[in-house]
């Protein structure tokens, strides 16, 4: 099965949420929380990733997740990711309470599938584009189809190597070839489609400028690269990508700073 196969397989039995000029939503993906150890690549951004999701909560957004939330390649149990996390999983628990929440899996978290949903479309009611969302794994054949496989390379011999500084050339996130390859089929289905296509799993964050019909691809980015946290928000038929970042202000005094990457561009 090709990757556009596997992509429409996905969106399939997707979630459908309602995309009008009253919504506000905020999508992130690939948390990779973890246990807290010194494998642990969401730790460093914990506390960015927390202002930033209480704002986002104060302020009446629904969160989107597209995968890879929880590490469980390198982590074999959820309790103990949520024992490590407790503030932001108590977060998450007021979000699920006012259905405003919604978390898809990735192939980081494939062992959540009977749990959690592939995919989500966001059905545009003011008469443009739907907004379909999935993990971006699936136009990826070895961690997709040969996860397991992935899975098993990961927990055993990767994951001791980091320690040595040594990087999984298997993931689509620290090997660009592999990360270009694998959203130019993202990229290929959101034109033939003619349908927004948002994913993750290559954490290389980016939105389409108003106009731009050549490709309706968007990456919503990552949770643990250095320079801080990636999301996009879509409020009054508008897609913006930001940043949540550490900051200094003018007395020094240290503090986190929402920052506009990219955009508005409006959902055409």
């Amino acid at each position: 099965m090709g990757c556009r196969k596997r992509i429409d397989r996905a969106l399939e039995n997707a979630l459908h949420l309602p995309l009008n000029m009253c919504s506000r939503y905020v999508i992130m993906s690939d948390c990779h929380r973890g246990e807290g150890t010194m494998n642990d690549n969401f730790l460093k951004n914990q506390n960015l990733y927390y202002a930033a999701l209480e704002s986002y909560y104060r302020n009446g957004f629904c969160y989107l997740e597209l995968g890879d939330g929880e590490e469980l390649w390198e982590n074999r149990s959820v309790s103990r990711i949520r024992e490590c996390y407790g503030e932001i999983y108590r977060l998450f628990d007021c979000m699920e309470r006012e259905n405003r929440m919604v978390r898809l899996y990735g192939n980081h978290d494939m062992e959540l599938a009977d749990a959690l949903p592939e995919a989500l479309i966001l059905m545009n009611q003011e008469g443009g584009k739907n907004i379909c969302m999935i993990h971006g794994h699936q136009a990826d054949f070895f961690n997709s189809v040969c996860w397991r496989l992935a899975r098993f390379l990961v927990r055993w011999l990767w994951k001791p190597l980091e320690r040595f500084g040594v990087s999984d050339p298997t993931s689509a996130a620290r090997n660009y070839k592999k990360a270009v390859r694998y959203e130019r089929c993202l990229a290929r289905w959101a034109t033939e489609r003619g349908e927004y296509l948002v994913a993750g799993h290559s954490h290389r964050p980016r939105i389409v400028q108003s106009g731009e019909r050549e490709s309706r691809y968007l990456n919503a980015g990552s949770c643990v690269h250095p320079g801080g946290v990636t999301a996009i928000e879509i409020e009054q038929m508008q897609m913006t990508l930001v940043r949540w970042r550490l900051a200094t202000r003018p007395d020094l005094s240290l503090c986190v700073m929402r920052e506009v990457v990219d955009g508005p561009a409006l959902v055409e």
